[in-house]
């Protein structure tokens, strides 16, 4: 089995960058945010249900979830976030062990912003990696590059488990409170760690 690392932060901590960098290193990442914009796209696998489930209003003239209303109504109700989560959750894991299977690289980066809120995740990866910084500088990130109020954004981090307990359940951690400099030598750092744990990894099977 192919050495996987699950990367996860909270909401603004620099997921996204810390990803790309792995792939520039020809990494496979594999995103489950990405798969799960791609299964809420018309005629994504998740419409139906979500349809079924929240009704049309939630969905968007062109056929795609419509996500600021869905956002809205998910982060002001929980049985709401819950039904989605339950539509989307399974549909994304399925999707997630097809693309490791499609893999080739050394190692794995499995980004997966809610690791800790599901236990999705908990027999596949061998390795958690955050990606961490200050809570001012998560809600700064995501406003700026959003169209979230602060209160929408910490609505949102109130639904993910505390930084401190994020934390606490790392094996390894990233520092991304400087420029992307900073972020990208360590990831170099890491990548050539998980390169030595994956070839051990590989020696101890044969």
């Amino acid at each position: 089995m192919t050495f996987i690392v699950g990367l996860t932060g909270g909401i603004g901590c620099g997921k996204s960058s810390a990803s790309q960098f792995f792939l520039d290193l020809g990494i496979d990442v594999v995103d489950t945010d990405v798969i799960a914009r791609n299964l809420t796209q018309p005629h994504g696998l998740a419409i139906n249900p979500i349809r079924n489930a929240f009704q049309d209003s939630m969905i968007a003239a062109d056929g795609s979830l419509d996500r600021e209303k869905m956002r809205n109504l998910i982060f002001s109700d929980n049985d709401s976030r819950f039904k989605l989560e339950n539509i989307l959750h399974p549909l994304i894991l399925k999707e997630t062990i097809q693309k490791i299977a499609q893999t080739k690289s050394s190692y794995i980066i499995i980004v997966v912003p809610l690791l800790f809120e599901t236990n999705d995740y908990d027999n596949i990866i061998q390795r958690i990696l955050i990606v961490d910084c200050e809570e001012q500088q998560q809600i700064s990130r995501t406003i700026s590059r959003s169209n979230l109020s602060e209160q929408q954004v910490r609505a949102i981090m109130a639904t993910q488990i505390s930084r401190k307990e994020r934390l606490q359940k790392a094996d390894d951690v990233m520092i991304n409170n400087q420029d992307i400099d900073y972020l990208k030598a360590q990831v170099i750092q890491l990548h050539h760690k998980y390169l030595n744990l994956a070839e051990s990894k590989r020696d101890a099977r044969i």
